[in-house]
């Protein structure tokens, strides 16, 4: 299927390098990383002492409830104005992609460190109160939900159900997938190092995304040309390089190009031992024969911001292919055998003619999604 053209019309951002979608792109292409010590709970009980935490903590060790509420909001503020739109979406639908919502509120309600109501846990309640919204749906697609979100937003512009939609993702850093993640790992992660020989495994990192996606013709950021989704099923963690690439190759037929068409790439690089490799197999089957485009994986900066990956990606190929400009992937000194042929930016950034982008995101259990997106003229 081919013919998608949807008008991306704001942005917004918040990660733990920035606190808008200019800032953190600006951040991103000076190479600041967001590594931290642990702020929000108790170090000592992990092995892994780091993350990429957004510090907006009143203290050392303390904690509050709704901070990804809080984030989700100001993204999609941001891109409402950058869009020129008012902040009323009574009429509007807001997709929400996210992995684990609220569950840090959850966590410090279970400990009696903090109070909470089943309502707190949703983010409409919030976007009601806020923007008057009164459509709005949470999607949980692990780590690609809010570019499976993005797609069925694609999906509601081309029934004509709405006009314009928005589209946003968040995640925040709980104790318990930290914890998870912690005891996985055969040793303890101090940073996050895309496609490198030395990689240790993955950090999780706070941030919200969002974006104003319309079928009006008027000014436009850039345009959606293409959304793929697909679930493999191939296995509960490990991914599969045949449904990436399955996936890759629909989104490049969505968009009606070939892989020599695309520019840049935006990987989902985790720094994870299967994922990495996994990808850069696909992505050498995907770009062989053509000279492939400039590859950056942005979670080396931004740690694993699950959920809200996808679209914080997508925001940067935005602000990329309007200036020209790649960020680096920080860390990256020796590629894994398999990404030998990708053309990585690294050490500081790129510039570049840039016209189209490919943005990636998969998730456990072999939920794959992929996104082109293209320059506007």
């Amino acid at each position: 299927m081919t013919g998608t053209d949807w008008a991306i019309r704001g942005t917004g951002a918040v990660a733990s390098v920035g606190g808008t979608a200019p800032a953190v792109f600006e951040a991103l292409c000076a190479g600041r990383t967001g590594l931290a010590p642990l702020r929000g709970f108790d170090p000592t009980r992990f092995r892994a002492r780091h993350a990429y935490e957004i510090d907006d903590r009143p203290g050392p060790g303390v904690d509050v409830t709704g901070r990804a509420t809080t984030w989700l909001i100001a993204a999609i503020a941001e891109a409402l104005a950058e869009a020129g739109l008012s902040e009323d979406l009574a009429d509007v639908p807001v997709l929400i992609g996210t992995g684990l919502r609220e569950l840090r509120s959850a966590e410090l309600w279970a400990r009696k460190e903090a109070e909470l109501t089943p309502e707190d846990l949703h983010f409409g309640t919030a976007l009601r109160e806020r923007f008057g919204a009164t459509d709005t749906h949470t999607f949980s697609n692990a780590c690609s939900a809010s570019l499976y979100a993005l797609a069925l937003a694609s999906d509601l512009l081309a029934l004509g159900e709405a006009e314009t939609v928005v589209v946003a993702g968040v995640d925040t850093l709980t104790e318990s997938m930290f914890g998870l993640l912690d005891r996985v790992h055969p040793e303890p992660v101090d940073a996050v190092r895309p496609f490198d020989r030395n990689r240790r495994g993955v950090l999780m990192g706070d941030g919200a995304a969002a974006i104003v996606l319309s079928r009006a013709d008027g000014p436009a950021l850039a345009r959606l040309r293409g959304v793929s989704v697909n679930c493999d099923a191939y296995h509960a963690t490990a991914p599969d390089p045949a449904g990436i690439t399955a996936a890759v190759r629909d989104a490049h037929d969505r968009a009606g190009i070939g892989p020599g068409a695309v520019d840049l790439l935006l990987a989902h690089g985790t720094g994870t031992l299967l994922n990495d490799e996994a990808e850069a197999v696909a992505l050498g089957a995907v770009f062989a024969g053509v000279p492939g485009p400039l590859v950056t994986a942005v979670k080396s900066m931004t740690g694993h911001t699950s959920g809200g990956s996808g679209l914080l990606s997508l925001v940067v190929a935005v602000r990329a292919l309007r200036t020209g400009r790649v960020p680096p992937t920080l860390g990256l000194e020796n590629p894994v055998p398999e990404a030998a042929g990708l053309r990585f930016v690294t050490g500081g950034p790129a510039s570049a003619e840039l016209t189209v982008a490919q943005v990636e995101a998969f998730g456990f259990g072999g939920v794959n999604a992929v996104a082109i997106v293209r320059r506007e003229d």
